[in-house]
């Protein structure tokens, strides 16, 4: 079949849900030094100001946060403190060893897709990879110890600058689509749970306006509930006014996705 289209897509919020992991971790991360615990309001409020991509840096900003919002005789840690605090509740192990000597928050990870979906994708004509801020360990223990993905075409932690800065999203698109780009090339579109997401994909756009890329957002696991659908709108505005071209009401919508409305 005749490629379509390319979706790259976040891992975190997207492709599993992070509220018992990820974000459990930033929890009790500042807790531990400054003894507050931020909610997942404080932290979706924190995450649509768009630059707080990595979470050891957002824990550190909400500590100092609190420190000065308090008034409190508290030393601001170390950067490389919160890691090491972060690191060990997140993955209750090395992380450069075998996973299943973990027994952190990262056990504890709900998927949002599986294998099939991916194989859907593809016989549908959209190429896909992932770009993703979270820890290389992290993001290929997800995608191919869980769900079975062999050597998926991935930039994490490291790879590139985090985002909103698009160099990893542009560079692994590249890769893909053999340094095309322009208005003959398929579309490029990139699927991600936070404003840093969509800034991304408006930053590959100023940078090559030639190319047709779509930014898709989708609000993160925890906002599907009906109780909080009222936040889940707030939510997906936010995103909008941030210049999502489209906004997903599950992920799984994207197995019959239109490039030819963009």
């Amino acid at each position: 079949m005749k490629n379509i289209g390319l979706v790259l897509f976040d891992i975190d919020g997207v492709i599993r849900s992070v509220e018992n992991s990820y974000r459990l971790s930033l929890r009790k991360t500042v807790c531990k030094f400054c003894g507050w615990e931020p909610s997942y309001i404080d932290i979706d409020n924190a995450k649509n100001e768009g630059i707080w991509n990595n979470d050891w840096d957002l824990s550190l900003e909400f500590i100092k946060r609190f420190i000065k919002k308090k008034n409190l005789n508290l030393e601001i840690p170390p950067r490389d403190e919160i890691v090491k605090c972060f690191e060990k509740f997140y993955f209750g192990g090395d992380p450069n060893k075998d996973s299943r000597y973990w027994s952190g928050f990262i056990t504890n990870e709900e998927l949002l897709v599986d294998k099939k979906f991916f194989d859907l994708l593809e016989k549908n004509g959209i190429i896909w990879g992932f770009v993703s801020g979270a820890e290389s360990a992290s993001a290929k223990f997800v995608l191919e110890k869980r769900l079975g993905l062999k050597s998926p075409p991935l930039i994490s932690m490291g790879d590139a600058p985090d985002k909103p800065n698009p160099k990893g999203f542009i560079n692994l698109s590249k890769k893909l689509l053999g340094d095309k780009f322009g208005s003959s090339n398929i579309p490029i579109g990139y699927v991600g749970d936070t404003i840093a997401d969509i800034k991304t994909v408006m930053n590959a756009k100023k940078e090559i306006p030639s190319q047709k890329f779509i930014s898709i957002g989708i609000a993160p696991p925890h906002l599907h509930s009906k109780s909080r659908l009222k936040e889940r709108n707030s939510y997906e505005k936010n995103l909008q006014v941030a210049g999502a071209d489209l906004i997903l009401n599950s992920i799984n919508e994207l197995k019959n996705i239109n490039f030819d409305l963009f």
